[in-house]
């Protein structure tokens, strides 16, 4: 039983069997349910072609069902309590549940519906209910206790007492130590949550897919690439606007806009239309679900005994405490706001010197630091798409796994997908053992969420020593095709992917016996590691020239092009250190706050918020509150900042490749062994240290950042 995954958007199950009208129909439904069925598909890959929004519910509940005589059976059995028959028995619990589970929660972030989304938000409670009620559960409580008191008597090796470990404080830091009354609320609360952050996300697709930027008249798409224009164009035809153009707050449409239009009145207004997602006073604002959010998460962790929910989180984490987070962002901020005040003055020199008579403002940005880049490098973002066409970009992927892992990829056009742009790649080891199946879906649609993101519709485990293959999911948003040319992605989009195939190759290489502790199943803050660290190679040029090529004549992409790219490698970076950290900032002050704030005071609180830190006008937090889905619909409350603290690990992890060689096989043996391989089966710190041999360095990444 994949316990981990019980905070996550896709809490998607119900407590309360709902009669389907007769023993014949239920029949017939069960045999016309791919659910209910063994996958006789290649690797038991979900048969995507007959999965339909129908067969979530009765799929569930069955699950449910399946899962709780599972759990009957390990809290009563009569035999005393062992590490097999009480652990492994709960890790291996919830099969059925956790495979229906799965595939939803993949469709309701890549591609939804109305009727998938109401059947989430009617199932969300009850999956969180039933959680509840193993967490709950005093007798099996008492059983995993037992084992967790004689540890010391008992030869495990260390990943069978990390599995300990985490189910003991699993059951703790879920109330298995509560009375009756309060765990009777922290089961109302939990359903509540599972519930918010499910409408959290629906808002904010729903907001996004609702502006349209649409431009009538040609004149105002100058300065604008053709390639940019041919993509509003083909916008505007999908939506019934033929002979116009349209652009949408997806990023390949806006990013672009913003940095080179100079209509500073359109950059205004799409700019704006995207910082006030859920802020509109609409049915779709969201400051109402963050309050109650918040309101909720205090109480849950003043129930369980944590002065703030940021401490109940961070306890699991390797940061440890709020003061800690705050001590290492500190350290970063000064440097990348000092860099920020320096750049934003540098832009509104630019302003000046072209007879502009106006102040800097958020929606310049994007606009003026283009301009200065072409000036200072020679270095415009579009002279770099020509490079990186989407297939190349994922042969380059597919390399540099070969070269450090010997894997390879072939493309299989047999495994049902759930979109006809989703393509399906068996992964490979170099004797030809199968490692895993890899899913790719890089394109943005109405009924996908915005972002990156990699998903599992299998994880890895070991039954009896043979090894359960994983099968797992990459997701973006990236440049789509046109009918003049194919998809052309930017630099932006070029490392997004490679970090997203980062957490891909964790969850393929894994090679661990427990769901518990497999794959991406480790600390918040140390699952951005094997993402991160792959960014590191794009930026080399004895790995760029590999895969970076003309899309048209296939030349690699020149020296003195990649020259520019490393000369330009601090650019901006004030810019993209503040704006980030600053959502780290608001992520940690909304999760140390000890009483509510009202829906009415959401804004009013993130602007005091930032004002602490003195975030400068000219730039807005990445994430404003009313849409910051990591913290508010997914997995990292008190927890956004993992990315630059992983980022630390990162850069210190490179810099091994970089003493001994881009693709050194030893170093690369060492972290996929010790990190990629061992997912969270022991602590996070320990893993490094084998792989480095001594605790990361923050230089690295300061230097990096040219901070």
């Amino acid at each position: 039983m994949k316990f981990a995954r019980i905070i996550l958007i896709a809490l998607i199950a119900s407590a309360v069997l709902v009669s389907c009208g007769g023993q014949k129909k239920e029949k017939k439904e069960v045999s016309e349910n791919p659910f209910f069925t063994d996958w006789t598909t290649p690797f038991g890959a979900p048969p995507f072609d007959r999965i339909k929004v129908e067969h979530f519910k009765p799929a569930i509940l069955e699950g449910i069902k399946r899962h709780r005589e599972e759990i009957k059976a390990i809290a009563e059995n009569p035999e005393p309590p062992t590490f097999a028959n009480t652990l492994e028995a709960l890790d291996r619990s919830g099969l059925f549940l956790d495979r229906a589970e799965k595939v939803m929660e993949n469709l309701l972030s890549a591609h939804t519906n109305d009727e998938l989304q109401a059947a989430a938000q009617e199932l969300a409670p009850a999956l969180s209910a039933h959680y509840d009620s193993i967490f709950l559960d005093a007798k099996l409580f008492a059983r995993v206790k037992a084992v967790y008191d004689q540890r010391d008597q008992l030869a495990l090796n260390p990943e069978q007492k990390q599995l300990l470990e985490k189910f003991y404080k699993d059951f703790v830091r879920a109330g298995a130590g509560l009375d009756e009354a309060k765990k009777a609320r922290l089961k109302e609360i939990n359903q509540e949550l599972a519930v918010l952050e499910l409408k959290f996300a629906e808002n904010v697709l729903k907001e996004t897919n609702a502006f349209e930027l649409v431009i009538e008249n040609p004149a105002d798409l100058e300065g604008l690439p053709a390639n940019v224009v041919a993509a509003a164009a083909e916008a505007a035809k999908e939506r019934g606007k033929e002979g116009k153009w349209v652009f949408t707050l997806h990023k390949p449409s806006l990013i672009p806009f913003l940095q080179y239009s100079p209509r500073r009145e359109l950059r205004e207004k799409i700019f704006k239309a995207y910082i006030n997602r859920g802020n509109n006073g609409n049915e779709r604002d969201n400051k109402a679900l963050v309050a109650r959010t918040i309101t909720l998460r205090i109480e849950k962790a003043g129930l369980l005994g944590y002065r703030t929910w940021a401490d109940y989180v961070l306890e699991e984490n390797m940061a440890k405490t709020p003061e800690n987070v705050y001590r290492f962002m500190d350290q970063v901020w000064k440097p990348a706001l000092k860099r920020a005040r320096e750049e934003a003055a540098e832009l509104q020199k630019l302003i000046r010197a072209e007879g502009g008579n106006f102040k800097l403002e958020p929606w310049d940005w994007w606009y003026y630091a283009e301009k200065l880049r072409k000036q200072k490098y020679a270095l415009d973002e579009e002279m770099l798409r020509p490079y990186f066409k989407l297939e190349n970009v994922i042969d380059g992927v597919f390399l540099l796994a070969n070269k450090l892992y010997g894997l390879k990829f072939e493309e299989r056009k047999d495994i049902p997908v759930y979109h006809p742009e989703v393509r399906v790649f068996e992964v490979k080891e170099a004797d030809g053992r199968l490692v895993g199946i890899l899913y790719t879906d890089y394109f943005p649609r109405a009924s996908k969420g915005a972002g990156a993101w990699m998903n599992a519709l299998r994880d890895e485990y070991k039954v009896g020593g043979e090894r359960v293959a994983p099968l797992i999911i990459n997701c973006g948003n990236f440049t789509k095709s046109t009918p003049e040319q194919p998809s052309l992605l930017s630099w932006e989009e070029v490392t997004t992917l490679f970090h997203e195939f980062g957490h891909a190759l964790h969850g393929l290489l894994s090679d661990c016996t427990y769901l518990r502790l497999t794959g991406t199943n480790v600390a918040r803050d140390f699952v951005e590691l094997p993402s991160q660290i792959m960014e590191n190679w794009v930026a080399e040029p004895e790995f760029l020239r590999l895969f970076a090529r003309h899309y048209q004549t296939g030349e690699p992409i020149p020296d003195e092009l990649v020259a520019k790219i490393k000369n330009a490698q601090y650019f901006n970076q004030g810019f993209i250190t503040v704006e980030y950290l600053s959502a780290c900032y608001l992520d940690m002050d909304w999760h140390v706050l000890s009483a509510p704030v009202k829906a009415e005071e959401v804004m009013d609180f993130e602007a005091e918020a930032l004002a602490r830190i003195g975030l400068i006008p000219e730039i807005v937090v990445r994430y404003r509150s009313p849409y910051f889905s990591h913290i508010f619909a997914g997995g990292y409350s008190a927890g956004y900042y993992s990315y630059i603290w992983a980022e630390v690990l990162d850069a210190d992890a490179f810099e091994a490749f970089k003493e001994k060689g881009l693709f050194d096989a030893e170093t690369a043996r060492a972290f996929r062994e010790n990190i990629l391989a061992r997912g969270g089966s022991e602590d996070p710190m320990i893993l490094y240290v084998k792989f480095r041999g001594r605790e990361p360095k923050v230089e690295p990444m300061l230097r990096r950042r040219g901070l």
